[in-house]
């Protein structure tokens, strides 16, 4: 029997692939546990649907994504930190206290392991990082670490 998966089912295939399996594991498994309908005309509708509503949910999060990009790009926030004599900066900004710093002030929550660049904010001045709000928008956000007096 053909049917179409509507989720990843091991040994089997993967999501919205066509594939032929026994009538029994279809009917008492696949069917039953709602993991892949028949190859029929309301099969591929059931499959036109889904794809058509993963595909405007990827849409609005990319425009929601692109709304906080641009609040981004105009927001400074400002760190002070102490240093040594030499000029060396002890410990670093992390992702976490950003994370914190934009939530707090500015009310926007970005998810701390979505920062592009990986390197350290351990230096004085003004450093910009990246962060991927959505599949394909991309933020910068400045951070601005002055010395501790």
């Amino acid at each position: 029997m053909k049917v179409i998966l509507l989720k990843d089912v091991k040994k089997v295939g993967k999501k919205d692939q066509i594939v032929e399996v026994a009538d029994g594991y279809a009917r008492n498994f696949l069917f039953a546990n709602k993991l892949a309908v028949p190859m029929t005309e309301r099969g591929l509708e059931i499959v036109d649907t889904q794809k058509k509503q993963v595909e405007d949910e990827l849409l609005r999060k990319q425009q929601e994504a692109q709304v906080i990009a641009d609040k981004l790009k105009d927001i400074v926030l400002e760190f002070s930190a102490q240093f040594s004599d030499d000029g060396r900066m002890y410990g670093t900004i992390s992702t976490k206290q950003i994370v914190e710093e934009l939530k707090n002030k500015h009310q926007i929550v970005v998810d701390k392991r979505k920062f592009v660049d990986h390197f350290l904010v351990n230096a004085a001045g003004y450093t910009r990082l990246r962060i991927e709000l959505a599949k394909g928008v991309l933020g910068t956000i400045t951070v601005f670490v002055t010395e501790k007096k």
